[in-house]
């Protein structure tokens, strides 16, 4: 019998990273049955692509219940904006359903509590889809700390980088909006709190961090103009903007690589985007920008690591740097992403592990195909054909794995606002009974 989906939030991730697997790749054991969103263009965009899935059934924001009712999901799949996933995940546990999640899981501590409960009050589970622990590169990490290569873990470093094009992009989106996103400490970091996590197998406890808006906004060096409201489809300073010139010939024939949207751009018809709620090109300079651009923390764990995390979202080039020191050894790596974007050759990643005592190696990990350096075709498996119970490790993310990471960028955020450490215990919210019960629930992922 084939597993049925609805997904709630027909974003662009939503149609290439979800619908689609499920149309074609998995469509022997899987079937999608229901749409929801609060924008109808998104359901004709979706049968634009897929008019063979005409007759799938759509519903507004509100309708949930009816949409359980009609179409008897046995996950919910939560990919709209960031705010609206623990509306969604709690109402499909509430139900007794799975839940499949976008990162971040949340925006709040207190929606991580709150869904935490409801898991643990329902026969369902949460699956998070931290697609970065799926990278080759990333598990062959985690393999050689828990082969022992590097003794107890003391601490790590994670410099991550991204360019002036990935960067700038979330701030001509919703994403610059901390009401709906969490602001970058959770949007986007709760990527890497993950990664560091799963990695040295501790929970964060403490953090301490700065942050700023250094490039973008409406006090940025690189503004042409203070004035607000501003698109650069129709911009008249876009001549004068870097970030613009950058990433667009003057010819209005040669098309940005990527526009944020990807393929969904519409063509022709007078409408420049699909959506009637959403455009991706607001200016980057606009004064009602409230998240910040650059973080550097430290987070406490309660194995006894340290972390030193920095995250800049406008440089030349994009990757990261990392270090993980123990009391055997340390290991070492520099990831260039989009090396097709960098304007400059870079090495092939490989990690370097130098023993306490004795002589470097470098150990060179096989590449696979797909987005995220390959994380992502692999992620999809586990997804939707079942966990490969052949790993010596659990590598889906759950809620209690989603949990951690939100509350270590909202504390990272707290932090570089009131200017004192921030306990994960206190973002979490409710008593210390309330939260160790929780914690102490299920939260590996779908069942």
């Amino acid at each position: 019998m084939k597993k049925r989906y609805a997904i709630c939030g027909v974003s662009g991730r939503a149609l290439g990273m979800f619908a689609k697997p499920i149309l074609t790749t998995f469509a022997g054991g899987c079937e999608l049955v229901g749409l929801l969103d609060p924008d109808p263009a998104r359901f004709a965009l979706f049968r634009e692509r897929y008019p063979e899935q005409a007759g799938i059934r759509t519903y507004g924001e509100d309708d949930f219940d009816r949409l359980v009712e009609e179409t008897r999901p046995d996950v919910i799949i939560a990919a709209g904006r960031d705010h609206t996933h623990a509306r969604y995940i709690i109402a499909a546990l509430r139900h007794g359903l799975d839940v499949i999640t976008e990162k971040p899981m949340v925006t709040t501590g207190e929606d991580s509590r709150r869904v935490l409960e409801a898991e643990k009050a329902s026969k369902g589970g949460v699956t998070v889809t931290f697609n970065y622990r799926y990278a080759p590169i990333h598990t062959r990490i985690k393999e050689l700390v828990l082969e022992g290569r590097l003794g107890r873990i003391t601490s790590i470093d994670l410099n991550w980088y991204l360019d002036t094009y990935h960067g700038s992009s979330y701030f001509k989106r919703w994403n610059r909006e901390r009401e709906l996103s969490g602001g970058l400490s959770v949007h986007k970091s709760t990527h890497h709190f993950d990664l560091v996590n799963w990695w040295i197998g501790q929970k964060p406890i403490e953090a301490f961090a700065y942050g700023a808006l250094n490039y973008y906004g409406a006090e940025a060096e690189a503004n042409p103009k203070k004035e607000d409201g501003r698109h650069c489809s129709t911009c008249e300073r876009t001549e004068d903007c870097g970030y613009y010139s950058r990433w667009n010939a003057r010819s209005k024939n040669i098309r940005v690589p990527d526009d944020h949207l990807g393929s969904l751009a519409a063509g022709g018809g007078g409408q420049a985007y699909p959506y009637s709620d959403y455009r991706p090109d607001r200016c980057i300079f606009d004064s009602s920008i409230d998240i910040e651009d650059t973080y550097a923390a430290t987070v406490r764990y309660d194995g006894g690591a340290l972390l030193s995390y920095s995250v800049n979202f406008s440089l030349p080039y994009e990757g990261y740097r990392l270090a993980i020191n123990g009391t055997k050894g340390r290991l070492e790596t520099v990831e260039y992403h989009m090396p097709s974007r960098t304007p400059f050759q870079v090495p092939v990643q490989t990690i370097d592990y130098f023993p306490l005592f004795g002589s470097k190696e470098t150990i060179h990990v096989v590449h696979k195909e797909g987005s995220h350096g390959g994380g992502d075709p692999l992620l999809l498996e586990d997804l939707f054909m079942g966990e490969d119970r052949r790993r010596p490790y659990r590598i889906l993310s759950g809620a209690e794995d989603g949990a951690y990471s939100v509350a270590t960028g909202e504390a990272v955020w707290r932090s570089a606002k009131e200017h004192r450490p921030v306990t994960i215990a206190e973002v979490l919210g409710g008593g210390a009974n309330e939260r160790e019960a929780a914690l102490s629930g299920k939260g590996g992922g779908t069942k």
